[in-house]
């Protein structure tokens, strides 16, 4: 057998550079794959693979760090391949659930105080009395009767549009609305002496003010819902001009026939079906699409109200007038 050009003899037998021929009586281009493969692999190969690994490197470490990394996530072990997807992690679920609030479109719209506001403006006055600066509303403030029915809490994010939608830090916000009967304490007959379900909180620096309390009823004449009034601050609720803004809170439809279904509201259903927001003497304009609630919750541990209002210190505030209804 003659020696193909440019190999030598080794005690392997025939090779090219060192690597043997597998086919010793064939060209070294008609090697097979295996020994391409071999060729391929020099040391010059060798090299230039460091080189790109090198590089690779590099490029990884100058990448970016994805805007959602935490510290906890940049020190958990890698995991391997697995037919399961991963579980997110919590920090992971909280950043995806996260979102800027809406405001309201446009400024809270001035209602009526209603024929039962117990401001001083039409006879008694809660407002001069000690303690109404609370935030549970459920009992009079001279420790007489409590209030049945389901649980409320209601929180109001008061701001300042005049100062560019800031909270309105340090304002004082007058609440009130009728028991689970649709009486009106201070007013309705038999609970005349009695001051539950109203009164005041100061907004904090978050602009939120929470009172503690139960689910209104819905009484003949009028949609479900919760008066409020907006003072400069708390040493100006002694006199019912100074007010701000006057306004109410509307309660969403399906959370109303949820509560409502409770015994305690034996005659809210009924007079519910007679009344919308859009026939409602006060919502009835628009609606209520400013003064419509958000709520969250059951009847059993309680419905969380939630209502954003904005209050123009620039504007001129205004009762309006008083509509019927019975409470």
């Amino acid at each position: 057998m003659s020696r193909i050009p440019d190999t030598q003899m080794t005690p392997e037998g025939p090779a090219y550079e060192g690597r043997p021929l597998d086919r010793a009586d064939e060209p070294v281009v008609d090697q097979g794959a295996s020994f391409d493969v071999r060729t391929l692999v020099s040391r010059r190969g060798l090299l230039s693979l460091v080189t790109l690994g090198a590089g690779a490197v590099a490029l990884a470490a100058c990448a970016p760090a994805e805007s959602g990394a935490t510290a906890t996530a940049t020190t958990t072990p890698r995991a391997t391949a697995s037919a399961t997807p991963a579980t997110p992690t919590a920090s992971a679920t909280a950043s995806a659930s996260s979102a800027p609030v809406a405001l309201p479109a446009g400024e809270i719209p001035q209602e009526t105080a209603g024929p039962y506001p117990g401001d001083g403006s039409n006879g008694v006055d809660i407002l001069e009395q000690s303690g109404v600066v609370r935030s549970d509303l459920r009992s009079s403030l001279d420790g007489g009767a409590t209030a049945a029915g389901v649980p409320m809490t209601l929180n109001l994010t008061i701001l300042d549009t005049a100062n560019g939608d800031v909270p309105f830090a340090g304002a004082a916000v007058y609440v009130w609305h009728c028991d689970a009967e649709g009486r009106y304490s201070m007013y309705s007959s038999g609970i005349e002496n009695e001051t539950y379900l109203r009164g005041v909180q100061v907004v904090g620096t978050d602009g939120v003010v929470s009172f503690t309390s139960i689910f209104p009823a819905c009484y003949d004449g009028r949609w479900p819902h919760i008066h409020f009034e907006v003072y400069p601050n708390v040493d100006a609720i002694t006199d019912s001009s100074n007010a701000v803004a006057t306004s109410q809170v509307a309660l969403p439809e399906a959370t109303c026939a949820i509560v409502y279904a409770d015994t305690a509201y034996s005659s809210s259903a009924s007079n519910m079906s007679r009344v919308s927001l859009a026939t409602d003497n006060v919502f009835g304009d628009d609606g209520g699409v400013l003064e419509l609630a958000t709520t969250t919750g059951d009847n059993a541990t309680g419905w969380t109200v939630a209502l954003t209002a904005r209050v123009d210190t620039t504007t001129t505030a205004t009762a309006g007038s008083m509509p019927g209804g019975r409470g």
